[in-house]
């Protein structure tokens, strides 16, 4: 079965290449539906546009301005209740300023209905993020993980988590001074870079190299692992469970895995 892909990028779109690539070479079981960004400018749109795959933009920077300036010319659907968006995401503090945060959820609520739009339209199956620097709201997800073992939002951070969350996993790899770097895919949850883990892959890294060497070394290792992670998706066989184990010593640890069924 072939899968539809709506892909979300916020840049340059290296990893929505090697996923195109791996489509159109029949590599992987999928096709790359409509490709999205939350910037006007983001040059991957011009990679999408170049293969014949339709995009569309949501600009976040007009939404999160117009909520700042005027909220009350935001309009968000009845049914949405940010007081309880609010206490599931763990993005912000809770104890932090309240219209803060009703503000944040505000704006990125705002622009995700949009989003959920665009995309409804292609009747995707999986939603993957790569490089889509927005942070993504109690309301997006769930519209799309309906099935708490099958999540259908996917991304690639590069770091080797949960080391590093956040913008610059290989910067922050850098300045830590690792002897081993490299990327991880996962599914998305209310966290940031907290989701389950499906792939990772690793790297070495010399006294010698740069902070541009772990960045191409990470890359090579990214366009290789994500288009294998969707695969396994298109092949069905990627389930998460929740592992309850025995600490020693006592006491009971439990931890969410991605199982990946042998295939067949």
């Amino acid at each position: 079965m072939t899968i539809k892909i709506g892909a979300l990028i916020s840049g340059g779109g290296t990893n929505l290449q090697a996923i195109i690539d791996a489509c159109e070479q029949n590599a992987i079981d999928a096709e790359v539906s409509v490709v999205g960004s939350d910037n006007p400018d983001a040059k991957g749109l011009g990679r999408a546009e170049k293969h014949g795959i339709p995009q569309f933009v949501v600009d976040y920077r007009r939404i999160i301005k117009a909520v700042k300036e005027a909220p009350a010319t935001v309009e968000l659907p009845a049914d949405i209740d940010l007081e309880d968006l609010g206490q599931r995401q763990s993005l912000l503090p809770a104890n932090g300023d309240p219209g803060r945060l009703k503000r944040f959820l505000h704006s990125r609520v705002a622009a995700e209905v949009a989003l959920i739009a665009e995309l409804a339209a292609y009747r995707v199956d999986l939603v993957i993020l790569a490089g889509f620097m927005r942070n993504l709201t109690p309301y997006f997800i769930d519209h799309f993980n309906k099935d708490p073992s099958l999540p259908r939002i996917m991304n690639i951070h590069p770091a080797l988590l949960p080391a590093f969350p956040g913008v610059d996993g290989y910067g922050d790899t850098f300045r830590y001074g690792c002897k081993v770097g490299g990327c991880t895919v996962h599914f998305i949850d209310y966290g940031e870079d907290t989701g389950p883990i499906i792939g990772q892959r690793a790297f070495p890294i010399a006294e010698s190299d740069t902070l541009a060497d772990i960045q191409k070394k990470g890359l090579a290792l990214e366009w290789e692992l994500y288009p294998q992670c969707i695969q396994w998706f298109a092949e069905d066989r990627l389930r998460t469970v929740t592992l309850t184990q025995e600490i020693p010593g006592g006491g009971v640890g439990q931890r969410t895995v991605v199982k990946i069924a042998q295939p067949g």
